[in-house]
């Protein structure tokens, strides 16, 4: 095998994440390119995560269409290193259990999972962009007797991190976007190389007519939206930024904040702009924090810098209090969540609005739907949490491995498809894109066509962790 040519690949994984409008789909891509560039045992392990808390919402290997729950209980209860959220908070971004643990990692029971299936090194790789928000992770893996990740590989791997981290961004954008599940979802408004409208969400007029300068009866489109769309086309002409999503933040003539997003739409004629339309509002995590279990906008504070990994004297030079009035936040925070220590605190909030995101996100990817990020936005009542974390085995200090801890043990949630209180996707919009990365039929300017997605049969969290014996085996069959 020849060296890997990892410039060409770097240009290949940027111009893929500069198209990206699925996640799933830009996982797939950039695993090949990856398989080429940077050689490793099985597939890749993708994550998505949610940059106010850094918890994971998905995960994708099309060799495990289910991540175990234990695997979960011990990524957010279990003493190890070269977890997602330790990586993400890294200066480097990068890690291997090798390095983590001075090049000896008899001692981590990760590394004694990993030589269960095979594997030997672990490379995690965190998703951040150039403003340093972590849209993911990517997990890699080799064999015992192949070489370790090298200096160039991890300089390669670093390189192209901000353009995953974009990608996945903006694909969860548009999938949210194509596919909304509330009056208050994003708009997509999709214009062609005249800055004519070639397709649109229903929900983009209604965000539209807030905007300053704008005109529906001309067909006039606010100052703002072509701005973005501007900014999005010049940094796909620049190499080192393709795939950039374009921001700006416009006050409404209601007196409310909108969030608009530019990214381009490459295909093979002339460039698109997907212009996305939503309200400003704080990280999802903390209306929900405060709806669930009652906490003040102070304790809501304090609990997000608790996940986002910040010591007591971090906590209170960022909130400009004393680390004793920090403490005692804490001890209220833990009283209300039903909690004894930060960990559990952060285990508790993953399992009861985290897990059920990313149980739904495979069942959507399963679908072909797209994928959702942030927390799942379930109907909770104030007070102690509903969903209790896995069962703390005595002998080992962390969750017992208990199969039976699923998605279906969470909160129910409004919004995803594995809950009962599901709400009613709007599939008309689903098309949008399909029709947008095409050429446009000749003669429109606003026509689309719906796409129909293949359906594929539900899976079972608890039965496919009963299936499965290895973790991340290459040839593992689930349906």
């Amino acid at each position: 095998m020849g060296t890997p040519d990892l410039p060409r690949a770097a240009e290949r994984i940027a111009r893929l994440t500069a198209s990206a409008t699925d996640v799933v789909t830009l996982w797939r891509a950039a695993s090949d390119v990856l398989a080429g560039a940077v050689p490793h045992f099985g597939a890749p392990c993708w994550y998505t995560t949610d940059p106010a808390s850094l918890l994971i919402t998905s995960h994708y290997n099309p060799e495990m269409a289910v991540f175990p729950a234990e695997w979960l209980a011990d990524e957010y209860y279990g003493d190890d290193v070269n977890k997602v959220a330790d990586v993400a908070r890294s200066p480097s971004g990068l890690s291997t259990l090798h390095d983590a643990l001075g090049g000896d990692p008899t001692s981590s029971p990760r590394w004694r999972q990993n030589r269960e299936m095979g594997a030997d090194q672990e490379l995690v790789l965190a998703l951040r962009t150039r403003t340093g928000e972590v849209w993911g992770a990517l997990g890699l893996y080799r064999e015992p007797d192949r070489p370790r990740f090298d200096p160039a590989e991890r300089a390669f791997l670093t390189a192209v991190a901000p353009h995953l981290a974009e990608g996945a961004r903006r694909a969860l954008l548009v999938g949210e976007a194509t596919d909304p599940d509330s009056p208050e979802a994003p708009g997509l408004l999709v214009l062609g190389a005249g800055w004519e409208v070639e397709s649109a969400s229903p929900e983009v007029w209604r965000w539209l007519a807030g905007l300053p300068d704008g005109d529906a009866g001309t067909g006039r489109l606010p100052s703002a939206v072509l701005s973005v769309a501007g900014a999005a086309l010049r940094s796909a002409e620049r190499p080192d930024r393709a795939g950039t999503v374009a921001v700006a933040r416009v006050l409404a003539r209601d007196g409310t904040w909108v969030v608009l997003h530019g990214a381009t739409l490459l295909t093979t004629g002339e460039p698109r702009v997907a212009v996305i339309v939503e309200p400003a509002h704080p990280a999802r995590i903390q209306p929900l924090l405060m709806s669930a279990y009652g906490l003040t906008e102070r304790e809501r504070d304090v609990t997000r810098l608790v996940l986002l990994g910040a010591s007591t004297a971090q906590i209170a030079a960022g909130l400009v209090v004393s680390p004793h009035t920090v403490q005692q936040h804490l001890k209220s925070v833990f009283d209300k969540t039903g909690v004894r220590s930060r960990r559990d605190l952060v285990g508790r909030i993953f399992f009861a609005h985290y897990e059920p995101r990313l149980r739904d996100n495979e069942d959507r990817a399963v679908r072909a739907r797209p994928l959702r990020g942030g927390p799942c936005p379930g109907r909770h009542r104030r007070g102690r949490a509903r969903a209790e974390p896995p069962p703390v085995d005595p002998q080992r200090g962390s969750p017992a491995r208990n199969r039976s801890t699923s998605a279906r043990n969470t909160p129910g949630c409004s919004t995803c498809t594995q809950c009962p209180q599901s709400a009613t996707v709007t599939s008309r919009a689903r098309g949008i894109v399909a029709a947008a990365t095409t050429e446009p039929r000749s003669g429109t300017s606003r026509s689309w066509r719906p796409c129909r997605n293949s359906v594929g049969a539900r899976i079972s969290p608890t039965r496919a962790v009963r299936s499965l014996r290895i973790r991340h085996g290459p040839s593992v069959a689930w349906l």
